[in-house]
């Protein structure tokens, strides 16, 4: 199978600089750098003397953050490290603007080895961070049928998943299942015909399960909105990007929550979404959600 290589394009810069309010002067985390796209629109937008905290806990987008934000010298500070690190590292009531960007890098997408992605033959890997242990492999090979069903139902949102959990357990009595293409292949075949549709493949929703329990990225979110406000200074923003809906609605019950406690403001009463224009231009903006709130 071929394998396009893209460049990481940042989804919605100008509403998320809109909703951050970039100033000189002020400080910034970027707690989900990838390639550095915001982080270097959030550098230019607050010169000169603006300063920018990023976090990545993916050394390959932090390798190419680093490089892209050189120019910006002492008013970067970098961090290999997950957001929920965040509060070790900066003070409460110490920064003006927090972002989270929820998305895949296709960074981690365009590497086959990474496992990420079933448009090439790599690995199941799915690892953010190369140093954990447990892959997306670990966990197609050893879960019992009732716990891949659960997994592939609550993450990923899957109709399908009793019967993709029999297969898969079918098929690694024979050999274990290692691969990506091995693994979609297995899905393809567990889902009707009639229900597989051109613009999504019928694989993404198992794939998006496993991602998110390798990752543990749900449980990473809600522990970033517990403390992450805390960190803000009066009128300090945090903004949000998801790209799928059990993400948001964590985001939109978090934020209403503690604006019913008097903490924050809900800025987006209903979530921003990207222009036709950005849609087309950038294929991978299509289900991006942003929210903000500004605390109090």
């Amino acid at each position: 199978m071929g394998f396009e290589i893209l460049k990481h394009i940042p989804v919605m810069v100008e509403e998320v600089m809109t909703f951050l309010g970039c100033e000189p002067g002020r400080t910034y985390v970027d707690a989900t750098l990838g390639g550095g796209g915001h982080a270097s629109e959030i550098l230019k937008r607050s010169a000169p003397d603006g300063v920018v905290i990023g976090m990545e806990w993916d050394e390959d987008a932090l390798t190419e953050a680093r490089s892209t934000l050189m120019p910006f010298g002492e008013r970067v500070k970098l961090f290999r490290k997950n957001f929920i690190h965040l509060p070790d590292l900066i003070n409460a009531s110490s920064v003006d603007g927090i972002l989270l960007d929820l998305g895949l890098s296709s960074i981690q997408v365009e590497k086959e080895e990474r496992g990420f992605s079933f448009r090439a033959d790599g690995p199941l890997d799915m690892r953010m961070d190369q140093r954990m242990e447990q892959t997306a492999a670990d966990l197609v090979n050893s879960l019992s049928s009732e716990e891949l069903e659960e997994t592939l139902a609550q993450y990923g949102e899957e109709r399908w998943a009793k019967r993709i959990a029999k297969a898969i357990v079918q098929q690694r009595g024979q050999e274990p299942i290692e691969k990506t293409q091995t693994l979609r292949r297995i899905i393809h075949r567990s889902i009707p015909r009639r229900f597989h549709f051109r613009r999504i493949d019928p694989a993404t929703r198992t794939f998006q399960a496993l991602r998110i329990r390798v990752n543990d990225e749900l449980e990473n979110l809600r522990k970033i909105l517990n403390t992450g406000w805390t960190l803000l200074k009066k009128e300090g923003r945090m903004c949000i990007l998801s790209f799928h809906s059990l993400e948001d609605r964590i985001v939109k019950e978090a934020f209403r929550n503690l604006e019913k406690k008097g903490e924050m403001r809900v800025l987006t009463k209903k979530p921003v979404t990207p222009s036709e224009e950005e849609q087309r231009r950038n294929p991978r903006s299509r289900s991006a959600k942003l929210r903000c709130a500004e605390r109090i």
